[in-house]
């Protein structure tokens, strides 16, 4: 059972994250030599994506499509929630 829902357009501005952060990194440690401006396509290049995904997500949570794993989960609306 998972314990929070999977948020896909959260993993891929991670992801986007850590490949600036390596190209950065190793233009600091002398690998190679990266120009200023690469930060710019980089993070268009994984932040649309992300947005797009995350935009699918929650249309897709909205029209009330419940993840297959998710099908007998209580939804916790009912008169035993605490209060």
């Amino acid at each position: 059972m998972l314990r929070h829902e999977f948020h896909p357009g959260r993993l891929i501005a991670g992801v986007t994250g850590l490949v600036v952060a390596t190209v950065y990194g190793g233009d600091a440690a002398g690998a190679w030599d990266t120009p200023w401006y690469a930060a710019v396509p980089l993070l268009l290049c994984g932040l649309v994506p992300a947005a797009v995904a995350t935009r699918a997500g929650r249309r897709r949570h909205a029209a009330g499509v419940a993840p297959a794993d998710d099908a007998g989960a209580p939804t916790g609306t009912g008169d035993h929630a605490p209060g």
